[in-house]
């Protein structure tokens, strides 16, 4: 088996940079803590809720239909990251509009009027779903476009939200590797609390919390267990890789055997909030609080990582 070649996290994305963007504002938002302590980067690609007017224009559903994609407030849910040492990026764009976990030429050829070009993936799980880097479905599996796309608006996308995205990402990656030696990336994550219609656990209720490490290959399995371990001991009842094992940001990201552990952490939304109306419910505030609990454990479970691999 020809080995992988070993990433450059600065440039993750082809020509990703934010450098064009000066005149614009970014599409993410950046916690960075008054020093970096702890060699973790925190990330939630999923939770923006910034509506372009051009993509209210060309959806069929309104925002709220929309926002049935968006694993909402998880970047408060880790809004102590920054307070207790570690940087937390979180994208402003909605994952209806472009979705940062999934490869960046992801797509269903049947939502373009227009052919794609040889190196799009059209034939991902993620895509027959409808669930593409432009994804055809919300999570309900209502479409969300009326019309078909052109590709050039797919790529307008990509270039103004996507890849800058992925490069301050890779570039928070690279960053803490240079500083401890090691860096581990959680992507952060809610869920529904029954398996959606084009789920493989579909109408099954799911468990509190559901950890991905792509079956193994992402981070070193005391990672997996340490982490297992402090969520069972805050009283979650917890999952591995079933049903989700992690997605193109912990595929892409993690390689642990050059010293980058990528975990991601799926909560269920019953426990804090109203799935209905999407309001903030009454456990809001205890799951705020236990993780920040997490957050403090996942800090000292790195140091450890960095301490056997010394």
């Amino acid at each position: 088996m020809t080995a992988r070649p070993a990433p450059d996290y600065r440039h993750a994305m082809q020509q990703s940079s934010t450098q064009g963007l000066r005149d614009r504002p970014l599409p993410f938002a950046l916690r960075r803590p008054v020093q970096q302590t702890l060699p973790v980067v925190f990330a939630s690609p999923h939770s923006g809720v910034d509506f372009p007017a051009e993509f209210l224009a060309a959806a069929r559903l309104d925002p709220s239909s929309l926002r049935r994609s968006e694993d909402c407030y998880v970047d408060e849910l880790f809004a102590a990251a920054p307070r207790l040492g570690a940087p937390l990026l979180a994208a402003l764009f909605p994952r209806a509009f472009v979705d940062a976990n999934r490869e960046p030429l992801e797509l269903d050829p049947h939502m373009f009027e227009d052919p794609l070009p040889p190196e799009a993936n059209t034939a991902s799980p993620r895509v027959a779903a409808g669930l593409g880097v432009i994804a055809r479905v919300v999570a309900s599996g209502e479409e969300i476009y009326g019309r078909k796309l052109r590709f050039a608006e797919a790529l307008a996308r990509l270039e103004r939200y996507y890849r800058p995205y992925h490069a301050m990402l890779g570039s928070l990656i690279a960053e803490t590797k240079r500083r401890f030696g090691h860096c581990v990336l959680v992507d952060c994550h809610s869920m529904p609390s029954v398996g959606g219609p084009t789920e493989r656990d579909a109408g099954r209720e799911r468990v509190d919390v559901v950890l991905g490490d792509c079956r193994g290959s992402s981070c070193a399995a005391a990672l997996m267990d340490l982490a297992e371990g402090a969520l069972r001991r805050l009283g979650y009842a917890v999952a591995r890789n079933d049903p989700y094992s992690g997605g193109f940001v912990t595929q892409h990201y993690g390689r642990p055997g050059e010293g980058v552990h990528a975990l991601q952490i799926e909560i269920n939304r019953a426990l804090y909030l109203d799935e209905a109306s999407l309001a903030r419910g009454p456990g809001f505030a205890r799951i705020v609080a236990d993780m920040s609990e997490l957050v403090r454990a996942l800090g000292e479970i790195a140091r450890g990582l960095g301490a056997v691999a010394a």
